[in-house]
């Protein structure tokens, strides 16, 4: 890859909606420029036979079966609603008629 120039980065702001100070840009540019040249380098490693990983360290989803499980707090969860009508949440109207 060759050079980055200034022109590049201001390309790349633009393109990433990033409204860039002009002061800026030189540190940017060598910092854009630093980054791809790691990049380069990661690109020389040899992953032959190395399995695509997402994490280091396999992670586990621990469950429990979801079971329907009949309770008696209906009436206490409804009476600390600010307003309530009958069975329900009374809540703010959000759209227009």
């Amino acid at each position: 890859m060759g050079k980055i120039t200034a022109d590049d980065v201001r390309k790349v702001a633009q393109l990433a909606r990033l409204d860039l100070p002009e002061a800026k840009i030189a540190t940017y540019t060598g910092q854009l420029e630093r980054i791809l040249d790691y990049v380069a380098q990661l690109e020389q490693v040899d992953t032959e036979g190395v399995p695509p990983t997402t994490r280091a360290v396999e992670v586990v989803n621990v469950t429990r079966e979801d079971r329907v499980e009949p309770t008696d707090v209906r009436e206490e969860l409804l009476s600390e609603a600010p307003q309530r009508e009958g069975d329900f949440f009374r809540v703010p109207k959000i759209m227009a008629d």
